[in-house]
């Protein structure tokens, strides 16, 4: 996939690297010459410039970018402006940082289309959502292993989880298994309620909405689910 990295502080900067070695095209913006010289042999391409410049923004190759995050975080205003100029542009994806809940609607107003919160989520986490297809929320435990929230891959709809044999041909454990069901409240008002099933039996069938629950080394969790 090819990604344009808006802001190259500590999320964005650790962001663009983990795509990178993920083998993605990663092309890392910042207006800091120091930053971009920091990142220039650690990721795909590095260019220096102004984001809330239109006129340099539009020679980006944002028709060939899959996905554009805006990482920038200590200037709100900046944020908000380069964040709507990016959405003008009509880029496929906006991704854009958020520093607080006014922040947060302010971006969503614009249209964009996800937030990221790096005070509450790592750039390892967002490194999954953004390549490993199905994923909906992870938890690193450390470095090297976390537990992962995927949506039942189509290959393994109907069949059991014995069958799928996850520790024997992915070196991965099923935890448990979610379902997610509506409920209405007196007042009419309908949520999302989720339902955890404990620890699975192996004659469990896999359903198409279910979300499953494993974990394993980071290296097999994305070998399985790009396979």
């Amino acid at each position: 996939m090819k990604f344009i990295i808006v802001g190259l502080g500590n999320f964005g900067a650790s962001l663009a690297q983990k795509l990178t070695k993920q083998g993605n095209e990663v092309i890392g913006v910042d207006s800091s010459m120091a930053k971009v010289t920091a990142l220039k042999d650690k990721i795909s391409h590095t260019i220096c410039l102004n984001a809330t410049d239109e006129q340099t923004v539009s020679d980006l190759p944002l028709k060939n970018t899959d996905v554009v995050i805006v990482g920038i975080g200590e200037d709100q205003g900046t944020n908000v402006l380069v964040s709507a100029l990016f959405k003008n542009l009509g880029v496929k994806r906006l991704i854009s940082r958020s520093i607080n809940s006014l922040h947060e609607k302010i971006l969503r107003a614009i249209g964009v289309d996800e937030i990221v919160r790096p005070e509450e989520e790592t750039a390892e986490r967002w490194t999954k959502k953004l390549t490993l297809k199905g994923v909906v929320d992870s938890f690193e435990l450390n470095k090297n292993y976390s537990i992962v929230e995927v949506k039942t891959p189509r290959i393994f709809v109907g069949k059991t989880i014995e069958e799928v044999g996850f520790r024997a041909n992915y070196n991965i454990v099923i935890l448990t298994i979610l379902s997610q069901s509506e409920k209405t409240s007196f007042l009419g008002k309908t949520k999302t309620i989720t339902n955890v099933q404990g620890i699975p039996d192996p004659q469990t069938r896999l359903r198409e909405d279910d979300i499953l629950v494993v974990y394993g080394f980071n290296n097999d969790l994305y070998a399985f689910m790009k396979a």
